[in-house]
């Protein structure tokens, strides 16, 4: 996966080292966790310090600079140097913590919204748009596209189906474990699934993924964590950034990001089938006016 093996864009680092501490062996997580912990202090230690600190080594510092896209720790701090000084500004303009208790109902919408913002931000500057066209192509000439999720992502699942059939595509959404497997094995060559799992780690969706790659689909997924389980098993990894908050765990963050990037999937989609995709839309458009309560048309008058 190129998008794991590249540089963080400015303002990233700390959305890469999240993303792939599952992934760091433990003396690398404690090297993770420490940096996350403070990030505005971890920039001003040197390596020596940083590994002191951590109670692991220089060499292991190294490592980890390493995995997460760095030649070396000169590259780290200074990234980290850059992170350090949006969040500052975020900090001082009270918007960029986490929410407690006390907080008013004001600060909870000036939050909640930056945090919001700043999910999409982050999966935007972090997203392999070389990945992301070849997701699109191969959705665009799919047979069929069967999308699979559970809990949260299912109602993700759902959008990108519901996008999808409105421009023409035969897409199908799965959150029932036995009906995914079922449409994975029916699958072929040509076909498409698309899971998305945001721990990348639920068994029932990796199952159903690898039961469709087995059937000769093209396994795309979706997840916030690139070296996940479901991303071994894909074709093609889409990644997403959300960051989890007291009151706001992956089932909210996760959400945002995911349908930010299922987004991005059918705009790409639309583009490349414009003339069908048009005519679909202006189909299903005159279909639903009726329903919509204007006053004279269709039936209920006013919802």
């Amino acid at each position: 996966m190129t998008s794991s093996q590249s540089p963080p864009q400015p303002g990233g680092v700390q959305v890469r080292i999240r993303a792939l501490l599952p992934s760091l062996r433990p003396a690398e997580q404690r090297v993770a966790e420490h940096i996350l912990a403070d990030p505005g202090g971890a920039p001003n230690l040197t390596i020596t310090e940083l590994a002191q600190a951590c109670g692991t080594s220089e060499t292991t510092v190294i490592r980890f600079c390493r995995a997460i896209g760095f030649d070396g720790y000169p590259g780290l701090r200074l990234a980290l140097a850059s992170d350090a000084g949006r969040e500052a500004g975020a900090e001082n303009g009270g918007v960029g913590g986490d929410i407690s208790p006390n907080d008013g109902l004001v600060d909870v919408v000036r939050k909640v919204s930056w945090h919001d913002a700043r999910a999409i931000e982050d999966t935007a500057n972090q997203i392999d748009v070389d990945v992301l066209a070849r997701v699109v192509e191969a959705v665009a000439h799919a047979g069929r596209v069967d999308v699979y999720g559970v809990g949260a992502s299912a109602f993700v699942a759902l959008d990108l189906q519901q996008k999808l059939y409105r421009i023409g595509r035969h897409a199908f959404a799965w959150s029932d474990t036995h009906v995914m497997l079922t449409s994975a094995a029916l699958l072929a060559d040509g076909d498409v699934a698309f899971a998305i799992s945001h721990s990348g780690e639920t068994d029932d969706t990796i199952d159903a993924l690898t039961q469709a790659k087995e059937a000769g689909a093209t396994a795309v997924a979706l997840t916030n964590f690139p070296r996940s389980r479901i991303a071994g098993v894909a074709d093609l990894v889409l990644s997403t950034a959300a960051r989890e908050t007291t009151f706001r765990s992956g089932a909210t963050a996760s959400r945002i990001a995911q349908l930010s990037v299922v987004d991005f999937v059918f705009v790409g989609v639309a583009q490349r089938t414009y003339d069908d995709a048009r005519g679909a839309l202006q189909a299903t458009y005159r279909a639903v006016q009726p329903r919509r309560g204007a006053k004279g048309k269709g039936k209920g008058g006013r919802g």
